[in-house]
C-alpha cells in the first residue's frame, strides 16, 4: 500500500523547480496554472529569490502547482496516480494538491483555491508581526505547557518530536528566551501564524471562493490534517479545507492513520524531504522516496512497481473516526449529562466546556456521533487544537 504525500509551505527553496522544467508539458502546465492562481508560477520556482518566495500569495500557489504537475509526471496523468497509489494527504496548503489527486476538486480549481488562500492568509499575515517555530525534541506535554504558558499555538502537530509553535512575534520572542526543557528552536520561514485564530479573515474569503467550486467524492483514501481520519465526502472535505486555515494541523494523526492502513512505502511530492524526514522517525519499516529533483523519478518508480496496486484498501480499515479538539486554551469543564463512551450525541449537543478569562466556550459536534473515547477529564487545562474526545460519525 503507497501514499503520495504534498508538502506544505516552508518547503520550498530558491529555483527549485527549474529542473523539472526540462520534462515534456511542465512548462505548459505551470504557465496556464499561473492564470488560474495569479502569479507567475515559473519565474517564482526559477528565478525568484528566497524573500519572494516566503511571501504567502506566492509560496501556496507555488507548493501545489509543483506537487500536482509533478504527480503527473510520475504516473503519467492523475488517473494513474488515482489507480495506482492507495492514499492521498497533503500538509497544510498541500491538502490541496491532495484533494486534486485524489479527484474531489480539478487541477484549475485547486489552482483558483490556492491563490484566494495564499492571498487572504499574506492579508491576514499583515495586520501584526507574528510567525512560527519548530519545536524539535522535549516531551510533548513539556512544550503544550510551555506554549499555553505564553499565549502561543500549537500549530502544526507533526509527530516525530516535532511542534510547531504560532503566535505573535512578542510571544514567540518569549519562547525563544525560555524554551521547552531539552527542546531546539528553528524559526521557519514563514509570514504568519498560520493555523491559528490570526488566520481567521482568511477563512471568509476561502469559503466564498469555496461556493464556486464543484467537488466529487474523492476516488482513493485522502486523509485530513483535522484528524488524520479519511474523508470520504466531496464537500465535506471542502468544508474542512476551509476551516483548517485557522485550525491546527496534526501531521502525526495522518501517520498514524497510515500505520492503521498497513501503509508500506511513501513518495513525497516536491520540494521533498520534509514529509518524508517525519516519516523516517514515525513510520518504521515504511519505504521512502522524496522527489527532489527528475533525477528522482527513478526511485520513486521502483516504490511503485513493489507497493502500487489497482485495488483500493479494503473500507473496513479506513479510520472514520473524528476528533472534537479545544476551540481555545484554558480549563476543559465537561458537561451536566452523563456522555460516557457509547453515547450517541446529537449535532450541536453541548459535550461540554472550555473555561477562559472571558468566559466560556462550548464543545459541541457538527454532526450526529457516537462517543468513542475521552482524551481529557474534567478540570484539565488543553490548548487550542488539542483533541478531547474521538466520535464515530454516525450515517446521515
Amino acid at each position: 500500500m503507497l501514499v503520495i504525500a504534498a508538502p506544505g509551505q516552508g518547503a520550498q527553496t530558491p529555483g527549485f523547480l527549474a529542473p523539472w522544467l526540462d520534462l515534456p508539458g511542465f512548462a505548459e502546465r505551470l504557465a496556464a496554472w499561473s492564470d488560474l492562481a495569479g502569479i507567475d508560477l515559473i519565474a517564482s520556482g526559477t528565478t525568484a529569490g528566497a524573500a519572494e518566495i516566503t511571501d504567502t500569495a506566492v509560496a501556496q500557489p507555488l507548493l501545489v502547482a509543483a506537487a500536482i504537475a509533478a504527480a503527473e509526471a510520475l504516473f503519467g496523468d492523475l488517473l494513474g496516480a488515482r489507480t495506482q497509489a492507495h492514499v492521498a494527504a497533503g500538509h497544510s496548503v498541500g491538502e490541496l494538491a491532495a484533494g486534486a489527486i485524489a479527484g474531489v476538486v480539478s487541477p484549475g480549481d485547486a489552482m483558483r483555491l490556492v491563490g484566494v488562500r495564499g492571498r487572504s492568509m499574506a492579508k491576514a499575515a499583515a495586520a501584526e508581526p507574528t510567525g512560527m517555530t519548530a519545536i524539535l525534541g522535549g516531551t510533548e506535554d513539556d512544550v503544550l505547557a510551555k506554549l499555553d504558558e505564553h499565549g502561543l499555538t500549537p500549530a502544526n502537530v507533526n509527530g516525530a518530536g516535532q511542534i510547531v509553535a504560532a503566535g505573535t512575534a512578542g510571544q514567540l520572542a518569549a519562547l525563544a528566551a525560555d524554551p521547552p526543557a531539552g527542546a531546539r528552536l528553528r524559526p521557519l520561514s514563514v509570514a504568519g501564524a498560520f493555523h491559528t485564530t490570526h488566520m481567521t479573515p482568511a477563512v471568509a474569503a476561502l469559503r466564498e471562493a469555496a461556493a464556486d467550486v464543484t467537488v466529487s467524492d474523492p476516488v482513493m483514501v485522502l486523509l485530513s490534517n483535522a484528524d488524520g481520519a479519511a474523508v470520504s465526502s466531496g464537500q465535506e472535505w471542502l468544508e474542512r479545507m476551509v476551516t483548517q486555515v485557522s485550525s491546527p494541523v496534526r501531521w502525526d494523526e495522518c501517520m498514524r492513520s497510515m500505520s492503521g492502513l498497513g501503509v508500506q512505502a511513501l513518495i513525497e511530492l516536491p520540494p521533498g524531504g520534509t514529509l518524508t524526514g517525519l516519516g523516517r522517525r514515525a513510520l518504521p519499516g515504511v519505504a521512502l522516496a522524496a522527489l527532489k529533483t527528475p533525477d528522482s523519478l527513478d526511485a520513486a518508480r521502483a516504490l511503485l512497481a513493489e507497493h502500487g496496486a489497482l485495488e483500493p484498501p479494503e473500507p473496513g480499515h479506513v479510520p472514520d473516526w473524528r476528533l472534537l479538539v479545544s476551540p481555545l486554551a484554558g480549563t476543559f469543564h465537561a458537561g451536566g449529562q452523563d456522555a460516557g463512551p457509547g453515547t450517541h450525541v446529537r449535532p450541536g449537543a453541548v459535550l461540554g466546556h472550555v473555561e477562559v478569562r472571558s468566559g466560556q466556550e462550548a464543545v459541541t459536534p457538527p454532526f450526529a456521533a457516537t462517543i468513542l473515547e475521552w482524551l481529557v477529564e474534567d478540570g484539565d487545562p488543553v490548548t487550542t487544537g488539542q483533541p478531547l474526545v474521538r466520535l464515530q460519525p454516525e450515517p446521515a
